[in-house]
């Protein structure tokens, strides 16, 4: 999963971005509004982390500019104003959430799980496709019951397919949601993180679709 983080105090921002990282996420961070409008208009994310008070360009115009252009990722906003007409505003503006600073980043992480899981149309933290089971929630796998270990990189494979079970994921999409955005990708790296994961969870489960890319399915699974 990858995840925008808009946020103009450089510590906090490079505090979210490591928090995020431990927790598997791709990130990318934008410390202005300028950039992070564009980084939201032209990227592919899971979800975004925007600051309201930002340099160049606030936070509540870049949401605005966000949906206007059709971008319906999930958006958490953080911000220092703790009025009722601040939330109102954000909300309106297109805001699926929101934190007041300070706030335990612990929190956030929790809450962008829960905002992806939803905006991937799944009530239930618990996803499962034959004998695998994904907590979104926690972010924790289970291969028949037994808690599975992955790498970063297979974790953010896995779970895009896992949210998206039975149908395709574009190959162009794995890439743009798996590595940040100055990355260098080899082209056949997706293909090795899957031959990784085969070997973990079973040849079965992850069906090549040529042209396109992959699809996770419990129909070859006995």
């Amino acid at each position: 999963m990858r995840i925008l983080v808009v946020e103009d105090d450089a510590a906090l921002g490079d505090g979210l971005a490591r928090a995020l990282r431990a927790q598997n996420f791709a990130v990318d961070v934008a410390t202005d509004g300028e950039d992070g409008a564009h980084l939201g208009e032209t990227e592919r994310y899971d979800a975004a982390v925007l600051d309201i008070g930002l340099p160049k360009r606030d936070g509540i115009a870049v949401l605005r500019g966000w949906r206007a252009a059709g971008r319906d990722l999930p958006v958490l906003i953080l911000t220092a104003r703790d009025g009722w007409s601040e939330k109102v505003e954000g909300f309106k503006a297109g805001a699926d959430d929101y934190l007041t600073k300070p706030f335990r980043i612990e929190e956030v992480v929790m809450r962008l799980r829960a905002l992806v899981r939803r905006a991937a149309g799944h009530a239930s933290a618990r996803v499962v496709c034959g004998p695998l089971a994904f907590d979104a929630q926690l972010g924790t796998f289970e291969l028949d019951g037994l808690p599975l270990k992955l790498t970063a990189f297979e974790w953010r494979v896995l779970s895009q397919l896992m949210l998206r079970r039975e149908v395709v994921v574009e190959r162009a999409d794995l890439i743009e949601r798996v590595y940040e955005g100055d990355a260098d990708v080899d082209s056949n790296s997706i293909e090795v993180i899957v031959g990784r994961l085969r070997r973990k969870i079973g040849a079965t489960l992850i069906e090549t679709v040529r042209g396109r890319g992959y699809r996770l399915t419990a129909d070859g699974w006995t």
